[in-house]
This record gives C-alpha cells, structure tokens and sequence, in this order.
C-alpha cells in the first residue's frame, strides 16, 4: 500500500482543535518539525502533546507554545523553553510531568494494546497521588494508563512508501514508540526511498503502523549545548 502523500499542510489536514498529539524526538533530535510548522500553519487550538520535552522558545513544540495552541504539556523534562514556563507559572497551560521511563513505557503500551502498565517510578512521592499502588512480591508498584493519542507526529532518516522507517542515533529514543502509539502515525523523512530498498533487518518501525509518510525538507538540525575546543 502506497502511503507517500504530498506534504506537511496534507498530513495534517484532519488534526482538529483539542485533540491528542504525540510528538517525537528527544531534546532538539528528531523533531518533525515540518509537521510541527504544518500545525501552526493551520491554526489548530486546544491540543495536548506527548512528548519528552516541549522545544525551545523558537524550535520544536515550542512554535506552537508561542501561538497558545497547545492547552496541556505531558512530558518529562521542559528546563529549555522559557515560554513554557512563563504559560506554566501564569495557569496558562496544564503540565503533566512523568518519569521519562514511564512516559516511554505508556508509549509502547498504547502501540501494544495494553491499557494499563504497573512500575515503581513514583511510589511514595507526588506522582502516586491518586492513582491505584498494587503490591508485588513485597514491592508497590502504581498503575498507570496507556496513552490516547488521536496522531502521531514522527521523524525518521529514510522511509518507504509502504511506511517502513529507520531512525539514525538519539532520534530513535521516543519516535519509534510513539509511531507505535497513535491512531493515525505521521511520519516526515530525510529520505524517501522505493520500496524494497531499505534492508529488513534494519528497519527500526514496521510500515503496520505508519498511516501517512511525506519527504521532509529544510531540516534544521540543532545542536543543543554546543561545545567546542578553546583556541590555543
């Protein structure tokens, strides 16, 4: 099945306002950003996103956090994005912040059909408040549900038209599971290939779970602390 459509404004032309995003990449690696551009573009309000971090001011989630677009932030880690704090210290935006192995196990959760996963991240502090602590073996553990994404934002290195993707270095961090999780996947690519060129054994997402799958383009690819030799 040929999946290729034309381009970002295409990809998302059925995101509505207040539906549930997930949002690949890690830091400032494997951002879709052409999809993220795409949303501001169309103007869409209200959304949750799922992702591990929330952009910088001017990169990333962090576009869509200056065009108030986005009503709830789930993540792990947000110490880069001066908005996010400004929106989350005013009650302007709700913030859930989750253990990132959490976060990523709830990921896969979604992808595998399970409802619901039992771990140890958060017995005892702020993060069980409310939710069900079941004993194991002598060990509590809290129950915490799948996520329920309406799509799926993903960056990969090279893609196929059937949907297949590979991911290179730190991007394979939260994409893969989160291609896995959304009802409808999104994926942009470095590389649009034909169909059997890309090397089974190396595929990273099978194409089951890719719905939509474009050629990117103008990747910026930061570089988040950047460090370099002094001069002598």
């Amino acid at each position: 099945m040929n999946k290729i459509i034309a381009n970002a404004d295409e990809a998302v032309r059925d995101v509505q306002d207040n539906q549930t995003l997930m949002v690949g990449g890690f830091g400032l690696c494997g951002i879709p950003e052409n999809s993220i551009s795409a949303l501001v573009k169309k103007g869409v309000k209200g959304l949750t996103c799922i992702s591990n971090n929330a952009g910088v001011d001017d990169f990333g989630l962090g576009l869509l956090l200056q065009h108030k677009q986005i009503k709830k932030m789930i993540s792990s880690y947000v110490g880069e994005n001066a908005e996010f704090e400004r929106q989350l210290l005013s009650g302007e935006l709700e913030v859930d912040l989750i253990p990132q192995g959490t976060l990523a196990t709830r990921c896969m959760a979604a992808g595998y059909g399970m409802p619901a996963i039992f771990t140890p991240a958060g017995v005892g502090t702020e993060v069980a408040i409310g939710k069900e602590v079941r004993n194991f073996n002598g060990k509590d553990y809290l129950l915490e549900y799948a996520f329920e994404a309406d799509f799926a934002f993903v960056k990969a290195w090279k893609g196929d038209a059937h949907g297949n993707l590979i991911f290179r270095s730190t991007s394979r961090n939260f994409n893969p599971l989160m291609a896995m999780g959304g009802k409808i996947t999104i994926a942009e690519v470095e590389h649009l290939v034909p169909v059997g060129e890309l090397d089974p054994d190396q595929i990273h997402t099978p194409g089951i779970y890719v719905h939509r799958i474009f050629q990117g383009s103008n990747y910026e690819k930061r570089i988040e602390q950047r460090t370099v030799r002094p001069r002598v």
